[in-house]
């Protein structure tokens, strides 16, 4: 952050900074001069920019006490800014319930202040149709929302997972959560992570494997606890990813602390670990604790670092076929990034014009942090082709059943739905519909018939015709309401009966007109 703000000041540009770091430690020299905007106070930013090139420092510090927060709205979708289109970052709560000694960021963000579940479930709907792909909840403690509201986070998953295209072409990716918060509710949230438009996936830090470390930290948790949460996520959800933080060198860690550390890390070969060193924050409870030497701290972190690189999480996945959503592009500028239903990197070959969309991807070989793959069929184009079969298939009705016992086959519907008329409703659906079809395909008869004389009288003659069944339109199937269409239309194409009464008819007009010839003969032989 110093060097940016430096680099800014050199080129005498206003500046404004927003975060934990200036809301806990706004009196820092660095930020002598530069517009300030709090934690709680984002909202406010456009107002804060547009101050700043007026020549005006700003800062606003000042935090909500609100028992519930409303999500700041966006009255135009111009003032909306994502680095990356395709991702929204939905906060859903500001501050933390815990106290953690080495952590500045109660501090700077405060007690925990949830946003209402409707202000949250509606952002979602509207950043869906602003074309977002991904909805990446973001809070300092995932598991703990809305305790303070009267509220829990099952319920505000539920309400915006109702919310998602049932397609799936946008996902929702659950934010970080510690422990504590998120024991209660593992059987809610694992059903949630099931969800198809949802990643199975959860970051949740242990950072520690040690139980005196942990209560040093003051993580209001065991080493137990954690392991009761990824045991019953793994064995509740398909293909479950953990992802959690491990901080080496925390202040009176032994050899032993760090011994049972990288223990559990080997336990569960987790394929994300985010290793740190510790770091004492200006401030914080940890800062005043006697430190581990430094190359102790290093060499411990070294060592985990050895411990999980060695790890192979995506073995076995070369040759499968996965579902991918693809959001960006590689830093290498060549490839596509993706994810799999369970968060894994996939890295492809494909046209830009890809992004934002999903596909099926053959894995074609694994990496240590991602995969490579193959798109085999864009699932975005098989959408539009299948949505256009669905419209097709809703403007024929499902074929009424004659038994009340019977079910109703609809066209596009893998099995048959139990039917839903009464008695006398299912008599009335298949004469409504029989005759429904059968004076859509008279009307084409009859355009083609009217184009001539002989056309005019077989026109009539079907009407009249009793041999015709009214309901014989086959509206069970698009497909056979087509080939009932085709075959009737197709010139040529007579029955039996049209036959004999078109030979009938032209005999009689020979006959007709032999008889003029011989009347015409005889009139010139009188003369």
């Amino acid at each position: 952050m110093d060097t940016l703000i430096t680099k800014g000041k050199s080129a005498q540009k206003p500046l404004v900074v927003a975060g934990c770091v200036p809301q806990g430690s706004w009196n820092l020299k660095e930020l002598d001069g530069v517009s300030i905007v709090g934690v709680q106070q984002i909202d406010r930013v456009v107002e804060v920019v547009e101050e700043t090139l007026k020549g005006h420092e700003v800062r606003l510090l000042t935090r909500k006490t609100l028992p519930a927060l409303d999500l700041p709205k966006v009255e135009s979708s111009n003032l909306q800014v994502r680095k990356n289109k395709f991702v929204e970052i939905l906060p859903i709560n500001v501050g933390c319930l815990g106290a953690c000694t080495y952590c500045k960021t109660k501090h700077a963000r405060g007690h925990l202040g949830s946003y209402t579940i409707d202000s949250l479930v509606g952002r979602v709907k509207t950043v869906i149709t602003e074309g977002v792909k991904e909805i990446w909840l973001s809070s300092e403690d995932t598991g703990a929302y809305g305790r303070d509201i009267g509220v829990n986070l099952p319920t505000l998953l539920n309400g915006i997972v109702a919310e998602l295209p049932p397609d799936a072409s946008t996902m929702l990716r659950i934010g970080m959560t510690n422990p504590p918060f998120i024991l209660e509710h593992l059987k809610e949230i694992a059903e949630v992570l099931r969800h198809p438009c949802v990643y199975s996936f959860l970051h949740v830090p242990v950072q520690s494997g040690s139980d005196a470390v942990l209560s040093a930290m003051n993580r209001e948790y065991t080493v137990s606890e954690f392991r009761t949460v990824v045991d019953t996520l793994t064995e509740l959800v398909p293909e479950m990813h953990i992802a959690t933080d491990i901080i080496c060198g925390f202040p009176g860690e032994t050899d032993e602390d760090f011994a049972q550390t990288v223990s559990l890390i080997e336990d569960y070969k987790l394929p994300q670990v985010h290793i740190s060193q510790f770091y004492p924050r200006p401030g914080t409870p940890a800062a005043r604790m006697k430190k581990v030497q430094s190359n102790i701290v290093k060499k411990r972190s070294r060592e985990l670092t050895a411990v999980f690189e060695a790890f192979t999480p995506y073995n076995g996945m070369e040759g499968r076929i996965e579902r991918v959503w693809i959001t960006e592009i590689a830093t290498d500028r060549v490839h596509l990034v993706g994810h799999t239903k369970s968060y894994v990197q996939v890295l492809i070959v494909a046209p830009q014009t890809m992004l934002g969309s999903s596909a099926m991807v053959k894995i074609t070989s694994v990496g240590r942090w991602s995969v490579f793959g193959e798109v085999i069929e864009t699932l975005t184009q098989a959408d539009k082709r299948t949505s256009a079969k669905e419209r097709l298939s809703s403007e024929v009705k499902c074929s009424p059943c004659v038994d009340q016992d019977e079910s109703c086959a609809c066209s596009g519907d893998k099995a048959a739905a139990p039917c839903s008329c009464g008695p006398e409703g299912c008599g009335e659906q298949q004469n409504s519909a029989g005759t429904d079809t059968a004076s859509h395909n008279q009307q084409l008869l009859d355009a083609q018939d009217k184009t001539s004389l002989i056309g005019n009288f077989l026109s009539r003659r079907r009407k009249t015709d009793p041999t015709r069944k009214l309901g014989d339109s086959r509206t069970a199937s698009g497909d056979s309401l087509k080939q009932e269409n085709s075959r009737e239309e197709a010139p040529g194409e007579w029955g039996f009966v049209d036959r004999v009464f078109l030979g009938g008819l032209i005999l009689s007009l020979f006959t007709l007109l032999a008889l003029l010839v011989h009347l015409g003969f005889r009139v010139k032989l009188s003369k």
